[in-house]
């Protein structure tokens, strides 16, 4: 009898562990990295198709890592999706291993206007183009066609239709921004951030950076005592009135260069590199962009 138990509970535990590995649908289905791009690619099609977004709510491009079997529904999937421009740090092996598997992937930083970081502490190409609506014009163009060219059973129509729509809605909300941003003086649109990720906004509306409290252009690095010093000293003269703080990073390195450096400055915190819950003030693309322009506007209009 106690043998008869083991072979059943055996057999249901292999079964489990299958299913584990089974793909979670039969249907066409699009695996993305960033939550960012995952809204989007889910405003684009709608319920026709299952799209899987790997990064969580809140969660830090850079740094997050993913299961073997995310890793696994990436290599099965009709499409991928992703950032580039080395902003997935943990997931560039994954993707590569997809591509080399066959599936189709679609690089936003492959279609979008790259920027240089513009400062001395971080060199090389910009991830962080989306902080520039009118570059997410140029993602959505190429979403819409890879998508109409790998996922089976996609309607076009439909699909051109939730795109057009899209683009309308990215022109009006960039037609925003600048009449709001241009109110600012120009003598007050300066940033000071955590770590370099306003360089395509800054191009784009006519801001300054002073800097960042952490150098180069990734949460990962970190700053030292002559950094911050040296930061401290360009936010006097400057004379920045507010620095940013990312929601999804802890502001212990900030609240030490507004405190411990001798900087009387104003702490805000802005949603940059991650969506939130659908009910934390930045649940979509939109709403981000949204909800950074009037704490920009709060924090530095006169």
């Amino acid at each position: 009898m106690r043998r008869a138990l083991a072979a059943v509970a055996s057999a249901v535990l292999a079964a489990g562990v299958l299913a584990a590995c089974a793909p979670a649908s039969e249907g066409p289905r699009i695996v993305v990295t960033t939550n960012i791009l995952g809204d989007v690619v889910e405003t684009l099609v709608g319920e026709q198709v299952e799209v899987a977004t790997l990064m969580q709510p809140n969660a830090d491009p850079h740094s997050f890592e993913i299961s073997a079997r995310q890793a696994a529904d990436m290599e099965a999937a009709d499409l991928v999706v992703a950032n580039g421009l080395g902003l997935e740090e943990g997931l560039l092996q994954h993707v590569e291993t997809a591509a080399d598997a066959g599936v189709p992937i679609t690089l936003a930083g492959d279609v979008v206007e790259v920027l240089e970081y513009a400062t001395e502490d971080a060199s090389g190409p910009d991830p962080h183009w989306w902080t520039d609506p009118t570059q997410m014009v140029a993602v959505v163009d190429a979403l819409e066609d890879a998508i109409a060219e790998h996922v089976d059973g996609i309607d076009a129509d439909a699909l051109a239709d939730a795109a057009d729509d899209y683009r309308g809605e990215l022109e009006a909300l960039d037609a925003d921004l600048e009449t709001r941003f241009d109110a600012i003086g120009a003598d007050r649109r300066v940033l000071v951030t955590n770590h370099h990720v306003f360089g395509y906004l800054a191009e784009r509306y006519d801001f300054r950076i002073v800097g960042a409290v952490i150098p180069g252009g990734s949460t990962l690095a970190a700053p030292s005592a002559s950094d911050l010093d040296d930061l401290a000293a360009a936010i006097e003269e400057a004379g920045v009135p507010v620095i940013f703080a990312e929601s999804s990073q802890p502001d212990r390195l900030i609240q030490v260069l507004a405190e411990e450096v001798g900087v009387d400055v104003r702490v805000e915190s802005l949603f940059t590199e991650s969506l939130t819950e659908p009910d934390g003030g930045a649940g979509t693309y939109l709403e981000l962009m949204q909800a950074n322009a009037d704490r920009i506007e709060a924090a530095l209009a006169p």
